[in-house]
C-alpha cells in the first residue's frame, strides 16, 4: 500500500477570508478617495495622504510588535517570540520604506522639496534605519546576531513614541495628528477604509510569515537530528 503524498495547505480558511476582505478594501478604497473632497491648499496630491498614513500605521504596528516580541526573547529566550519580532520587523521595513517613498512625493508639491530635516521625517527615516540594521544583524551577526538585533528592535520601538508627538512638542511643518478629527466625513470614511484595508492586509503577511519561519526552525531541527543520527551510525 502506498503512502500518498500529502500537498501543503498554501492558505488557511482564515487567511483566504481576510484576503477577500483586504481584496474588496482595495477596491472600495480608491472609489472612496475620489468621491472625497479634493484639499484646496495642496489639490490632487493630498490625496497620497490615504495611502501615506494607512503605511505609517502599520510601521508603527510592526515597530511595536517587533520591540515586545524581541524583550521577550532577550529576557525570556522564547524561540517563537524571535520569530514574531523578525516577521514583525521586516513588515516595519516594507511599510516604512512605502512611507519614506510616498512623504517626499507629497512634500514636494505642499512644500516645494523633496525632503526636510523635519523632526517626524528624520525619527521615521532613524526608525527605518534601525529596523533595517536589526535584520541585518539577525541574518549576518554571527552567534551574537539575533541578541544584538533583538537589542536594537528594542531601541527602535522606543523611537515611535518619539514620532507620533513630535509634532506636538516641537515646531514643525509636518502637519499634527490632531487635523485627523477635523477632516471632512467623506475624508475620514476614504481614511479609515484605508487604514483597515493595510491593517489586514499587514494581519495576512504576518502569519504567512510566521508559517514560513516556524517551518524553517523545523526544517533546521531535522537537518540537525538527522546529522545526529548519521554520527551514531558511523
Amino acid at each position: 500500500m502506498t503512502a500518498q503524498r500529502q500537498t501543503p495547505q498554501t492558505f488557511s480558511t482564515v487567511q483566504l477570508l481576510l484576503l477577500a476582505v483586504v481584496a474588496v478594501g482595495f477596491a472600495v478604497a480608491p472609489q472612496l478617495i475620489v468621491k472625497a473632497p479634493t484639499e484646496p491648499t495642496m489639490g490632487l496630491v493630498q490625496r497620497i495622504f490615504y495611502f501615506h498614513v494607512p503605511c505609517a500605521w502599520q510601521t508603527m504596528i510592526g515597530a511595536f510588535l517587533a520591540g515586545g516580541a524581541s524583550a521577550m526573547y532577550l529576557f525570556r529566550g522564547s524561540l517563537r517570540a524571535r520569530q514574531v519580532a523578525i516577521a514583525s520587523a521586516e513588515l516595519a521595513v516594507l511599510f516604512g520604506l512605502c512611507v519614506l517613498l510616498t512623504g517626499p512625493l507629497w512634500a514636494r508639491k505642499a512644500w516645494g522639496v523633496w525632503w526636510q530635516w523635519d523632526v517626524r521625517l528624520t525619527t521615521t527615516a532613524l526608525l527605518w534605519i534601525i529596523f533595517v540594521a536589526a535584520l541585518f544583524a539577525e541574518r549576518y551577526g554571527g552567534p551574537g546576531g539575533p541578541r544584538l538585533s533583538a537589542g536594537l528592535m528594542v531601541f527602535g520601538a522606543a523611537d515611535v513614541p518619539m514620532i507620533y508627538i513630535s509634532v506636538s512638542l516641537w515646531r514643525t511643518i509636518h502637519p499634527k495628528t490632531s487635523v485627523v478629527p477635523t477632516l471632512d466625513p467623506a475624508m475620514k470614511l476614504a481614511l479609515w477604509t484605508s487604514v483597515l484595508t493595510f491593517t489586514l492586509l499587514f494581519v495576512v503577511l504576518m502569519s504567512l510569515r510566521l508559517r514560513v519561519l516556524r517551518q524553517e526552525a523545523r526544517l533546521a531541527e531535522l537537518k540537525m537530528q538527522a546529522d545526529d543520527v548519521g554520527l551514531l551510525d558511523d
